[in-house]
């Protein structure tokens, strides 16, 4: 059995391929893929039996893959969160596993693939069904577990005043002036968490809509935000996230 890991976290995904290789030694990986776009790209030159399939990727949805290509091919979701994604699954007959993946959990889903017959036009329909059902169900983070020394703390997504990533990593700072790292990155961080409540104003920051304390317009390009709590640095809106700024705080 041939198999292809669409996975971002380049720990998860070595993981699963161990477990795949206990729970069926015939099991071969024969990529482990970090994002949509490379998916996309290496589907259209290669065939496998079975899609192991993340759902929040480095550049978006995996869900953007059906749209790129016409797959055929057989997919077990992952999630590590996202509760709604499990009731789709239940739903649509599309098998999930949530992380961390249990050995067990797995063995049985391998075992429905085995005697799964797939019928190429039920398969289209369910995908595109779990889409819609996705998209006018979703839920989004509602919390972050981050480290503190050797503590272990959770941090409600209504605490956090903003999201900021630099070359030394993510981070999260929240409305009592308190920093923790994150092991996610903007571009992951923009697909979980409420866009009602968050907006990437540039390339290192996130905001809370709650953390703006004022606004200056620099030209018409440009708005100026003062944060609460103050940033070190200057956070200025992007010039082309103006427009979808300020359809953002008209809301």
């Amino acid at each position: 059995m041939n198999v292809l890991i669409v996975e971002d976290e380049a720990i998860a995904a070595d993981n699963l391929e161990k477990l795949l290789f206990k729970v069926d030694s015939a099991i071969h990986v024969l990529a482990k893929i970090e994002s949509v776009n490379e998916t996309v790209s290496w589907l259209n030159k290669n065939k496998v039996d079975l899609i192991f399939l993340d759902i929040h990727l480095s550049d978006g949805l995996s869900f953007d893959i059906f749209e790129q290509i016409e797959l055929k091919t057989p997919v077990i979701f992952t999630t590590a969160y996202d509760q709604y994604t499990l009731r789709a699954f239940k739903v649509y007959s599309i098998d999930y596993l949530l992380k961390p993946i249990d050995i067990e959990d797995l063995t049985k889903s391998i075992a429905k693939f085995k005697n799964l017959t797939w019928n190429r036009q039920q398969q289209d329909i369910d995908i595109k069904s779990l889409i819609a059902s996705l998209s006018s169900t979703k839920e989004y983070q509602k919390r972050f577990v981050v480290f503190a020394g050797q503590k272990i703390k959770m941090i409600k997504t209504s605490e956090i005043a903003y999201f900021n990533g630099s070359e030394k990593g993510t981070f999260l700072c929240t409305f009592s002036n308190t920093t923790f790292s994150l092991e996610f990155s903007l571009d992951k961080l923009e697909n979980i968490i409420d866009p009602e409540i968050f907006f990437r104003i540039n390339r290192n920051y996130i905001i809370n809509i709650e953390a703006i304390k004022e606004m200056f317009t620099l030209s018409k390009s440009r708005i100026k935000i003062e944060l609460l709590p103050k940033t070190e640095e200057e956070t200025l809106v992007s010039y082309n996230r103006m427009s979808s700024f300020r359809k953002w705080i008209n809301r």
